[in-house]
């Protein structure tokens, strides 16, 4: 794609990017990207992982700078920095008003005579493609998160930017915080302003509550809240919906609507393709740091797929099962038994998790369903070895576990892949190398010394093997897309040997692509004879890729389902079931949501619909 389609109905225009470039070692990571953004339009960015979009949306956010190219914004005044009790400036956006300034003069340092808008400030002959350059709209170099925000510029990234120790009011507020006249903190008025909106946002948490106990589903509501604190004229929106569940994503739906009514322009970014025709109104598509095509958010799901990957993904979930007519070999013995597996809570009678029984057979893969807050986390971490447990027994191969150590698992075969990729997956400033080989360091070790050649060879084999979108084996784990950081994870266990591997929201924030390649990946592990234990929130992954379900309501196991007996009814009647029914009994998930209110968790569906129906 060529240019900016100055054609679409709609607001004024906010924000313009022509051509942007932007290179890292060994990298072409952008390569000449065009965006624009109006008021009152939602514009989804689509593309999978590695295509360019988070290194675009640092680029509006201040974290990079473009190599080449332009980025032009309007010129009129943005609002003023939320929370400041007395205005360093005028000219404040307001969203009753449609995101006009209010009259009063601009005397605060940004479009106007601000360090980052270049000389001539937009007095230029011709303009961008497809039409002249807009006379309100001028260019601009955003070199820091400061300049963005005079700039009207908000961005919820999908790695969360809170501080843990602080509580949700002082995150929300952090470096902006309401001064009395002597110039300190106005706590009153912080956790007042932070209340209203954690009530906007349809939160129930208090704004003295620290940012460390709550789970990633309420940790995004934060960052949302604080987003909203800023009073932005643009919003940038970065996978938002990944943690969420589905009420939870009709809250945030019912929010950007009306910031899109009242003017905001909003760019979404999200694999979930049934979320573009329910939010969207244009779609901007990106495949390997180019912008290739820009179409109306109405455009069918296959044809989305298509720009998005270049080829037509003919099948979502490839599982091939052992006992389907072309694949004659049933699952084998047993390779993991778990038997009244047991947690105690913090409170007496009321368990994380009581009597789980189940086995894992080779060649099968066993979904893990349930709601969020059922325990199936807690169950997972327990079974590897990383959270205690108080009674129950783990085998390996008919071979018990000892309790607590997560050395003996994996040298029985076990391998973990856990939900928070970043925080426990990986070693985010080492290379892919020492990442990918992490689990086998033992191996690779001699004499007290590293073979790093031998972990040459073997790193560079199982990356390419999974088609890892790198520079090299030196690039640092952190400068990866989210969908190659998942490769990574599992790559490191494939290299370990890991005969069961689990598998907790294996692509949660992935791209469709991605999806199906790790799809692939694991029915090459079962055909090998290894198992998967998958737990998912996508409700449609588990009934795609499982032989057998396993459903957890409240701490215990409700009940275990075939295949062919698997659909979302019977899963939610299980997931659903009280108390009262089979056996269960109140859960309080601790990994996700320690210390809070269980009842409402247990309300929560976890079940999110897939990337394509």
């Amino acid at each position: 794609m060529t240019g900016v389609n100055d054609d679409v109905p709609g607001g004024r225009e906010l924000l313009r990017v022509e051509g942007v470039t932007k290179s890292f070692p060994g990298v072409r990571a952008l390569d000449g990207v065009d965006l624009s953004l109006r008021t009152g339009e939602v514009h989804v960015l689509l593309g999978e992982n590695g295509a360019g979009k988070s290194t675009l949306i640092k680029m509006l956010s201040g974290a990079h700078r473009p190599d080449g190219g332009r980025i032009l914004v309007d010129g009129r005044p943005g609002p003023k920095p939320g929370g400041q009790p007395t205005p360093r400036t005028s000219g404040q956006s307001d969203p009753k008003t449609g995101g006009q300034p209010d009259p009063k003069p601009n005397t605060r340092p940004g479009i106007q005579d601000g360090a980052y808008e270049r000389e001539g400030r937009g007095e230029r002959e011709g303009g961008a493609e497809g039409g002249g350059e807009s006379a309100a709209l001028r260019e601009v170099q955003i070199r820091s998160a400061q300049d963005a925000e005079r700039l009207g510029i908000a961005t919820i990234y999908q790695e969360f930017n809170l501080v843990p120790g602080l509580t949700v009011a002082e995150n929300i507020f952090l470096g902006r915080q309401p001064r009395t006249a002597l110039g300190l903190v106005d706590k009153k008025t912080m956790y007042a302003r932070a209340a209203e909106l954690l009530a906007r946002v349809r939160l129930d948490v208090s704004p003295r509550t620290p940012v460390g106990e709550l789970g990633i589903a309420r940790l995004q509501m934060v960052e949302i809240a604080k987003a909203l604190s800023l009073e932005a004229r643009v919003l940038i929106m970065d996978e938002p919906t990944a943690v969420l569940t589905s009420e939870e994503v009709e809250t945030l739906f019912t929010i950007v609507r009306e910031l899109r009514d009242a003017g905001v322009g909003i760019i979404f970014i999200t694999h979930h393709l049934e979320e573009i025709g329910a939010l969207g109104d244009r779609v901007t598509v990106l495949r390997d740091g180019r912008s290739v095509a820009e179409v109306p958010a109405s455009t069918d799901e296959d044809e989305l797929i298509r720009l998005m990957v270049g080829r037509d993904i003919t099948e979502q979930y490839p599982r091939r099962r052992p006992d389907e007519p072309d694949e004659p070999e049933e699952p084998g013995a047993p390779l993991l038994r778990v038997r009244g597996l047991t947690r105690n809570g913090a409170v007496a009678g009321v368990p994380v998790f009581a009597d789980i029984d189940f086995e894992v057979r080779a060649g099968e893969v066993v979904g893990l369903a349930g709601l969020v807050g059922a325990g199936r986390t807690e169950v997972a971490r327990a079974v590897f070895g990383v959270d205690r447990y108080d009674a129950g027994t783990v085998e390996i191969d008919g071979a018990q576990l000892a309790r607590g150590d997560v050395r003996a698992a994996m040298r029985a075969g076990l391998g973990l892949v856990p939900e928070d990729r970043k925080g426990q997956g990986l070693v985010l400033d080492a290379s892919l190398q020492d990442n990918l080989t992490l689990a086998r360091l033992d191996r690779d070790t001699r004499g007290g010394l590293v073979d790093r050649s031998a972990q040459r060879r073997s790193a560079a084999a199982v990356a390419e093997q999974l088609k890892v979108r790198m520079s090299g084996l030196a690039q640092p784990a952190r400068t990866l897309s989210g969908g190659n950081q998942q490769k990574l994870v599992i790559g490191k266990w494939l290299l370990a040997d890991t005969r069961l591997l689990i598998l907790d929201e294996p692509t949660r924030g992935i791209d469709v692509g991605a999806k199906v390649e790790i799809y692939q990946l694991i029915n090459e592990l079962t055909a090998s004879g290894r198992a998967v234990l998958m737990i998912s929130s996508d409700l449609p992954e588990v009934l795609g890729m499982s032989d057998r379900v396993l459903v957890m309501s409240q701490g215990r196991l409700a009940g275990e389902l075939s295949a062919d007996e698997a659909t979302q009814d019977a899963v939610m009647e299980l997931a659903l079931q009280p108390p009262g029914g089979n056996p269960t009994s109140t859960d309080t998930h601790t990994s996700t949501d320690t210390n809070t209110n269980t009842s409402n968790d247990a309300n929560e569906s976890a079940m999110e619909g897939s990337d394509v129906r």
